[in-house]
């Protein structure tokens, strides 16, 4: 990381600057964050993240946009908790794949004790592998953060979705308070924070504001910064949403670089109905990384041949490694 003539990050942002920063001409905001981008991450390097559902379906919340939760009639069937060394497996196949980063989700409410003797050997098999790591496991418990960073994981993952306003809308069976003290027990832990939110959900701009607001005015900003765009699902309550506009998805990635200067800005869900055209421009405005494979947890991801032609086209390596290499377009 670069950052030497950096502004310092702020966490004091109202949601007045927020929306404001929405408002400018596009191109003065392209601008802004790709200067902001430039003065702490290199130029034209993206992370390579994989994501594994470790454990998928059968989940008690009733987030509205989710294919694993048991309130909603989606097809998807429940499994349990995979072996260890299936998962180690594929930690060294997503990093013979180029991945720098191993995430792995299970569709829970909270981790149970019970399970956390497995999670642990998960950490340090991905650890093994010299890959950076990652779990989104619902809601920890301060001993159970600590026993996961104990065991080596980097990052935990646990979003807030959208703004305070919205949130109703999106889920009930869990606050955002509940969601707030999980975040407080990674950083009690020392672990770092991965957390974002989720576009296309029929919210508005106000709430895409209050979502990058309520991110921007923790302290620490979270290191990680996933913005998902809604990968509708047939039999969920916002499977039928509206979704962004391209334009109005990379100011949203534009916003969250400059008010979070120094995180990740991830481009998580919905790559796979993104058109070229819109991830270039949010790799301009600042997005620095991306989950490859051909899965993310329960929604298609796009083929790897097809991001390999992309980055290749943009100019675009792997973070500290060498520019992919130039293949023929179709």
């Amino acid at each position: 990381m670069i950052c030497d003539h950096a502004p310092a990050p702020r966490s004091d942002w109202t949601r007045e600057d927020v929306a404001g920063l929405f408002d400018l001409p596009f191109g003065d905001l392209a601008f802004r964050a790709q200067t902001v981008h430039r003065q702490c991450f290199p130029a034209n390097e993206v992370q390579l993240s994989e994501l594994l559902s470790i454990k998928t379906g059968g989940c008690p919340e009733n987030c509205g946009y989710c294919s694993q939760s048991a309130h909603f009639e989606t097809g998807l069937a429940a499994s349990k908790l995979m072996d260890v060394d299936a998962v180690r497996a594929r930690a060294r196949s997503a990093k013979a794949g180029g991945a720098q980063r191993f995430c792995m989700g299970a569709a829970w409410r909270d981790v149970k004790d019970r399970d956390l003797p497995d999670l642990v050997a998960m950490v340090r098999a991905v650890k093994a592998e010299g890959l950076e790591s990652c779990m989104t496991l619902g809601m920890l418990t301060e001993p159970q953060a600590r026993a996961l960073a104990d065991a080596g994981l980097d990052f935990y993952n646990h979003n807030i979705d959208t703004s305070p306003e919205y949130y109703g809308e999106v889920v009930t069976t869990r606050t955002l308070d509940d969601r707030f003290a999980t975040l407080a027990a990674v950083r009690e832990a020392g672990m770092a924070v991965c957390c974002g939110g989720i576009v296309g959900m029929g919210e508005g701009r106000e709430d895409r504001v209050g979502m990058l607001w309520l991110l921007a005015t923790q302290s620490p900003h979270p290191q990680s910064v996933p913005i998902n765009a809604l990968m509708p699902t047939t039999g969920t309550p916002l499977g039928t949403s509206e979704p962004v506009g391209a334009l109005e998805f990379v100011r949203t990635i534009a916003v969250a670089r400059i008010l979070m200067p120094r995180s990740v800005v991830r481009i998580a869900a919905g790559r796979e109905n993104m058109s070229e055209e819109c991830q270039a421009l949010a790799f301009l405005v600042g997005a620095n990384s991306i989950f490859v494979g051909d899965r993310l947890l329960t929604t298609g991801n796009p083929a790897r041949a097809r991001d390999q032609r992309l980055f290749a086209e943009l100019g675009l390596r792997a973070s500290g490694g060498a520019p992919f290499a130039t293949s023929a377009r179709p």
